[in-house]
């Protein structure tokens, strides 16, 4: 994050001075922030595993080239995270609708982290070549700085400079984590039916809804839904994984608890490979979910800045310690996790259940600035198209100004409907509409 961003942030004195445990956060990691945007390399070492990390590179690209639905492949651009003794490769399909991760785990590196940080680079035909040429016995060494990403083996060095993150990803990343942290463990698939399960992926680019289910020791995929199963929306699109097949260990599959979106983890031993699948081809993970409700009661940007200052990139995020080492209320700490979630500043990791920091190469405002439902949630309030009829500690009902008519809201027990043709027709499932955002904020406030 820019420095003046941080000027700026100082110079604020609103809620700092009653947070004393969030203004020392901010204060005394000041130095420690400037440190990492001056250190050019935050690891440099070798793979232990060149091949496998290779194939799983060459996978993630794969998916970054990809597109599933009506937007032609544009991107190509994984986005690099170093620290906490581990290192993140991650992106979107140019439809973003896979979302792929690439945990390289401690065992899976040996070299020095000199800083913690991330970086977003192309991965162009040198790199994709010089991949695709890693043997099993071949040495590859991998460096990750705040400009680059290098690879280097016996046949030379591929030097990938730093490029500017796509808006699309931007929404995804404020988007995708919160299905993953919604998922539940299915199915754990061992190699021989991880191999019987790609066998049985139909060919072709087939429509509709696709169900995984076990029967006796076999997984199999049917059109039919059953009591356990786990569906599967663009079924093609595990295909993605077919590069690394060989190599996989075994399998878990994960779906999110209102069966629309599922992701399956690939396990290397020594590193992960996540796939997330957005509900169908047409559908993309970007503006969907919870984000907008995470944005309703709106955080200070210096507690935001106070964390980032203080969290490496990959470190697990756990807001009850946070809160007993900073002195700051459990309250204050939930809206706080609500809005790095919001903003795609927490990754989700589905093996240890837990979220973790990440550190991103843009601007916060950049975030706010992608959300039109959350800006015209805020026209409505500014131009007093809201008005409260009944409201009680579990149930509120207002009217909304709409183009021509007046919408019906009502919140019960925090779920919210709307008479308002976004709603019909798609019942929440692809987050509130702006006028039920547009009250939840009024009662907020």
């Amino acid at each position: 994050m820019a420095n003046v961003d941080l000027d700026i942030a100082y110079q604020t004195n609103s809620v700092l001075t009653q947070k004393s445990g969030i203004q020392q956060l901010v204060l005394s990691h000041q130095a420690e922030l400037k440190e990492v945007n001056d250190v050019p390399c935050f690891f440099w070492g070798s793979l232990t595993d060149p091949l496998t990390t290779a194939k799983c590179l060459m996978t993630l690209s794969k998916v970054v080239r990809s597109s599933f639905g009506p937007i032609p492949p544009s991107l190509r651009d994984p986005i690099v995270s170093a620290g906490t003794d581990q290192i993140r490769f991650e992106g979107f399909s140019s439809c973003n609708g896979v979302y792929a991760r690439l945990d390289l785990l401690e065992d899976a590196i040996d070299g020095e982290f000199l800083a913690s940080g991330t970086t977003n680079v192309d991965f162009n035909e040198p790199m994709l070549n010089a991949l695709n040429a890693v043997r099993k016995t071949e040495k590859m060494v991998l460096g990750v700085g705040s400009k680059e990403v290098s690879i280097s083996t016996n046949k030379g060095k591929v030097v990938e400079k730093k490029v500017r993150l796509p808006e699309r990803w931007i929404k995804g990343l404020t988007s995708v984590q919160l299905y993953l942290a919604g998922m539940e463990e299915k199915f754990r698939l061992n190699k021989v039916q991880v191999i019987q399960l790609f066998q049985a992926i139909p060919k072709g680019n087939v429509k509709g809804e696709f169900f995984l289910t076990k029967r006796a020791n076999r997984f199999v995929l049917s059109p039919l839904a059953s009591p356990d199963s786990v569906r599967i929306g663009g079924v093609q699109r595990l295909r993605l994984l077919e590069g690394v097949l060989p190599y996989i260990e075994s399998m878990v599959v994960y779906q999110e608890q209102g069966a629309e979106s599922c992701s399956v983890v690939a396990d290397f031993k020594n590193m992960r490979l996540t796939l997330s699948l957005s509900p169908d081809n047409y559908r993309g993970f970007s503006g969907e979910g919870n984000v907008l409700e995470n944005m309703v009661q709106s955080v200070p940007d210096e507690w935001v800045l106070g964390i980032n200052t203080l969290l490496k990139s990959n470190e697990l995020f756990d807001p009850t310690m946070l809160s007993i080492e900073h002195d700051v209320d459990f309250g204050t700490m939930d809206s706080l996790t609500a809005s790095l979630s919001s903003i795609g500043l927490l990754g989700y990791d589905l093996s240890s259940h837990q979220h973790y920091y990440r550190r991103l190469p843009f601007k916060m405002e950049r975030i706010l600035s992608l959300n039109p439902r959350l800006k015209n949630a805020k026209k409505l309030l500014e131009h007093s198209s809201v008005q409260i009829v009944k409201s009680s500690e579990n149930y509120i009902e207002a009217r909304v100004e709409g183009s021509g008519v007046q919408h019906t809201v009502i919140i019960q027990n925090e779920q919210g409907r709307c008479t308002c043709d976004w709603f019909t027709n798609h019942q929440g499932k692809r987050g509130v509409c702006k006028h039920i955002l547009a009250v939840k904020m009024l009662n907020k406030g």
